[in-house]
């Protein structure tokens, strides 16, 4: 049984508001950043060894992506000795999966 979900239509966000939705989309909207994403799920910060171990792609690119989503405010970063260990700024970009997950395009 699918659940229902109320709504007012329309939702009237604001147009700076879309704007930056629409941003945050543009940003995530690569296969290997969605992965990076669910990879950080969890409340603990990986360092980019942890990250590129789990991964099959080089160091460069994956530092690459993980910069990109820094510069854009999805992830923050932080260094301890010579490691930088990445997390997300906010754990609810994580709901974008569940989201996707229940579309029928998938």
């Amino acid at each position: 049984m699918t659940e229902t979900i109320e709504r007012k239509l329309p939702r009237n966000i604001d147009p700076k508001k879309l704007e930056l939705m629409a941003e945050v989309l543009k940003v995530i909207s690569h296969p290997l950043r969605l992965r990076i994403i669910e990879l950080l799920e969890s409340e603990k910060p990986l360092c980019v060894g942890d990250i590129l171990s789990q991964l099959d792609v080089e160091k460069s690119l994956l530092s690459h992506h993980l910069n990109k989503m820094k510069d854009k405010g999805i992830l923050e970063a932080h260094r301890q000795g010579r490691k930088k260990y990445f997390r997300l700024a906010f754990k609810e970009i994580t709901k974008i999966f569940d989201c996707l997950e229940q579309c029928d395009l998938f």
